[in-house]
């Protein structure tokens, strides 16, 4: 997320008016409903933890114990026992 310089990008008078509440600090503005993207939507992440919990659900099933899963993936057993409960479900 980058910054724009107001003055670069407002009309003087809703500058002006923005400078009445918030005189010099900071402003986050959110975007239109409509613009809105969702997790994973920009980038291949999702998928990429979806075919990695795939994976520990197969792995789960072939034997693995959740401490050697956790070791494995890097994560807490309490992660790797969501992960089995999810893909379960599925």
């Amino acid at each position: 997320m980058g910054y724009y310089k107001a003055t670069d990008v407002l009309p003087p008078k809703i500058l002006e008016i923005l400078q009445d509440y918030i005189d010099g600090e900071y402003m986050y503005i959110p975007r239109k409903p409509e613009n809105r993207k969702f997790w994973g939507q920009q980038t291949d992440c999702k998928k990429v933890f979806s075919e990695r919990n795939i994976q520990i659900y197969k792995d789960y099933q072939n034997g693995m114990s959740l401490t050697q899963l956790a070791d494995k993936y890097f994560l807490v057993e309490k992660s790797i026992q969501r992960i089995i409960r999810q893909e379960k479900q599925k």
